[in-house]
């Protein structure tokens, strides 16, 4: 995991005293690249592996000053930053989105079927944005692109996945997964 935490180590020692907000900015814009980079493409599906990028953020979280006693969780929260795991399903999100309504230079047809062209009449095939999954051997294509947000678009409401723009989208995207983290807990 060298550069993140090569980065990581130098603002460390760059800044003694790290003021919260100063920090962040900091590390969301010279760390995080470095974790997040490629994530469509190559997403982390072993727990290990997950683990390992996560405990570079749980570092930084971690040397911010006047967050002492809190939980990883609470630290995110206060400083105002998710999970990377939860970073990674976003970009998923917005990805699939952006293939599925042509937003992206990618036909969508080379990486999803709409579950319109069966013309079956099912519960999914009610929002023709949403996607038929593949059938799947194998781990490694389990979690493949193409299959890993099948499931997750097509529970996403309609009305976010008719945005007219990508930024609308994530919007209310991410509306809709604080409403469904509100209500679940």
């Amino acid at each position: 995991m060298g550069v993140p935490q090569t980065v990581l180590s130098q603002l460390s020692r760059a800044l003694h005293f790290r003021d919260r907000h100063v920090f962040v900015r900091l590390y969301v814009q010279y760390v995080r690249p470095h974790l997040e980079f490629a994530v469509p493409a190559w997403s982390p599906w072993q727990e290990g592996d997950k683990e390992v990028l996560e405990k570079v953020q749980k570092r930084a979280v971690k040397m911010i000053s006047g967050l002492e006693g809190k939980t990883y969780e609470e630290r995110l929260k206060e400083v105002g930053l998710l999970t990377l795991e939860e970073r990674r399903h976003q970009a998923d999100m917005v990805q699939a989105y952006k293939i599925v309504t042509g937003k992206d230079m990618v036909k969508s047809e080379t990486w999803f079927q709409s579950v319109t062209v069966t013309g079956r009449a099912t519960r999914s095939a009610d929002d023709p944005l949403n996607i038929r999954p593949q059938a799947s051997r194998l781990d490694t294509r389990r979690h493949f692109f193409s299959q890993r947000v099948v499931e997750s678009l097509n529970n996403i409401p309609s009305s976010p996945k008719q945005a007219e723009t990508v930024r609308a989208f994530k919007n209310s995207y991410r509306d809709y997964r604080a409403m469904a983290e509100g209500t679940a807990r």
